[in-house]
């Protein structure tokens, strides 16, 4: 049963990306850098390319910090706000 979900979901998200490509006239209208990313309008200017960097920062940082910490809990060491709590109860 996992198996068959895993593959389902893989199949899934492979057959998904086609649809997030940019049609031919959005294409057209959007900047050399962001021509196939996405639909309508393109950046307007400087602060709206600071703004999409910034938020890609942001998400890459939680994305490692998160996955860091589901690998790696570290969860035994003595200063875990897990273990204060239980040691003063």
């Amino acid at each position: 049963m996992k198996i068959t979900r895993i593959s389902l979901s893989v199949l899934f998200l492979l057959l998904s990306t086609g649809l997030s490509i940019a049609c031919e006239v959005c294409k057209i209208k959007q900047p050399k850098g962001m021509a196939d990313i996405t639909h309508g309008s393109g950046p307007g200017g400087n602060l709206d390319y600071i703004i999409v960097w910034g938020a890609a920062i942001l998400v890459t940082i939680t994305l490692g910090l998160s996955l860091k910490f589901l690998i790696k809990p570290q969860e035994n060491r003595p200063d875990h706000i897990k273990n204060s709590i239980i040691d003063h109860l």
